[in-house]
């Protein structure tokens, strides 16, 4: 008789999910399955771009996912532990012996009253349609506002106004709340000059989304014909609804190998993790050594062996300014940033070679799985023995 194979799910067919799939096939005898809600790997960094048109920002899985890994598209509505098995939307289910929860990150759900009925959000593949008929409807000179100036908003802004869109963005307190002082003068520097109306400072936080503007916190009215709103980050609830221990915003709670608190078979990466409750900052950056991290926990439990904590670091932050500039932010390894930062068309073209690179680092796991390396450090240790005790 057979052996049956050893089955390891993987729910999410992002940067963390695709590359953790990848690399489980460097051990033979496993069986993987990927599950994902769609057909095609979703670019999630080049969204603005999917908004103007430059880019459709998809994959074909058969460039990124290796062979051999059973691709279901599907979404996974509940978790089972006791069982191992998920529940799928459309009925079925799929029993496992080890399961990896890369469900990754969205936009937050707005809480501003208007903002669910007439802002478009831009955190979603399904959300670039819309968005672009949206914008390709209205009249060539009709005023854009973009809510929340980090990376998203920035580069959103950006991409619209290089295009000749009348845009303005509300920023809250500050534009660019990660970026260095020197690389916020040089972010609002490229806005000036894309003709984006900034506004930032006290009273610059949006409390009501209307139809034709947005009201901000000192009374201002800004008018509006298509609003974007590309402000918080937030996480698909399934840990929450499967019963699984989570952070405050629903990260799945794991310990330091990214193992689950409540079962050591189920391994979290990417966006949705947060180990020790201390989790990385939502990013590509994170998401791949992680996924990486993830199937090596994996692959040490099947092995019998003990898996290795968590151990990246950061090298800053690669923002888009419309097809012609951009700006890295160079950082400390454990993310804190330092004065540095590149500009202009030079950073435009790392910008460029990082978004290609995600794809060229997922494509060769997946020919060659185990091959993958990531920059480590970071000084996670010193972090976690400062947090507070919990009581």
């Amino acid at each position: 008789m057979t052996a049956q194979r050893t089955h390891v799910v993987v729910i999410g067919g992002g940067y963390a999910g695709v590359m953790a799939a990848n690399r489980l096939m460097s051990r033979d005898g496993l069986r993987v399955t990927l599950v994902n809600p769609r057909p095609e790997f979703v670019e999630r960094i080049r969204l603005h771009q999917f908004v103007t048109g430059s880019d459709d920002a998809v994959v074909d899985y058969a460039d990124v996912v290796g062979e051999g890994i059973a691709l279901i598209v599907d979404s996974v509505t509940r978790i089972d532990a006791p069982t191992r098995r998920v529940e799928l939307a459309s009925g079925g289910s799929i029993d496992y012996d080890y399961l990896i929860y890369a469900v990754g990150s969205t936009g937050a759900a707005p809480t501003v009253p208007g903002a669910a009925e007439f802002a478009h959000p831009i955190s979603e593949y399904e959300h670039g349609a819309p968005l672009r008929t949206a914008v390709t409807a209205a009249a060539a000179d009709a005023p854009i506002v973009v809510v929340g100036a980090g990376p998203t908003g920035l580069e959103t802004a950006a991409e619209l106004a290089e295009e000749g869109r009348r845009v303005t963005l509300v920023c809250g307190s500050v534009l660019g709340p990660y970026l260095s002082t020197r690389g916020r003068r040089a972010a609002a520097k490229r806005m000036t000059k894309l003709g984006v109306d900034v506004i930032d400072g006290p009273g610059a936080t949006v409390t009501e989304v209307l139809a034709d503007a947005v009201v901000l916190a000192d009374g201002r009215r800004v008018a509006s014909a298509v609003t974007i709103w590309t402000a918080g980050f937030g996480v698909p609830d399934l840990a929450v609804r499967s019963g699984l221990s989570t952070d405050a915003i629903g990260r799945l709670l794991t310990d330091e190998t990214l193992a689950s608190v409540d079962d050591p078979r189920i391994v979290a990466a990417g966006d949705a993790a947060a180990p020790s409750d201390l989790p990385l900052r939502m990013s590509c950056q994170a998401a791949i050594p992680l996924g990486a991290q993830a199937a090596n926990t994996v692959l040490s439990r099947i092995a019998g062996t003990t898996p290795k904590p968590i151990n990246q670091a950061f090298t800053g932050q690669c923002i888009s300014l419309g097809r012609s500039a951009g700006l890295i932010q160079i950082a400390h390894l454990d993310d804190r940033v330092m004065p540095l930062y590149i500009g202009g068309r030079t950073a435009a073209s790392v910008k460029e070679a990082v978004c290609k690179g995600t794809i060229s680092f997922l494509s060769r796991e997946a020919r060659k799985p185990g091959s993958y390396f990531w920059l480590k450090g970071g000084k996670r240790q010193q972090k976690l023995a400062a947090q507070p005790v919990s009581s």
